[in-house]
């Protein structure tokens, strides 16, 4: 896993005094296959980062393999049919109410 991986150090921000400013604890990974990028930058030492980064890749490469499951369609309620039917019959009726009335003989 680790020669599949580019490593990048880099100085940490954050409080932490003169530690955190002169060393280069926090990890940046990149896996060049699937173009996933993670960093690390929580602990105080470069090895722990380290560790959690991978951690984290190999979280992001599981999530994405993973397959999203079939959505399975449901059918109309009965009452949400009615409803439906209902809706339309109160439509018919009021667009019959604005046409002329029929011509008696």
């Amino acid at each position: 896993m680790e020669k599949e991986v580019v490593l990048h150090f880099f100085r940490a921000g954050g409080p932490g005094g003169q530690h955190r400013n002169k060393s280069e604890t926090a990890v940046r990974l990149f896996h060049p296959a699937s173009g996933i990028v993670v960093s690390a930058r929580e602990h105080r030492s470069q090895f722990a980062n380290r560790d959690l980064a991978f951690k984290r890749l190999i979280e992001k490469l599981k999530a994405r393999n993973r397959k999203a499951k079939k959505r399975i369609q449901t059918k109309p309620t009965k009452a949400s049919k009615r409803k439906r039917l209902e809706g339309k019959r109160r439509r018919s009726e009021t667009k019959k109410q604005r046409r002329r009335p029929a011509a008696e003989d």
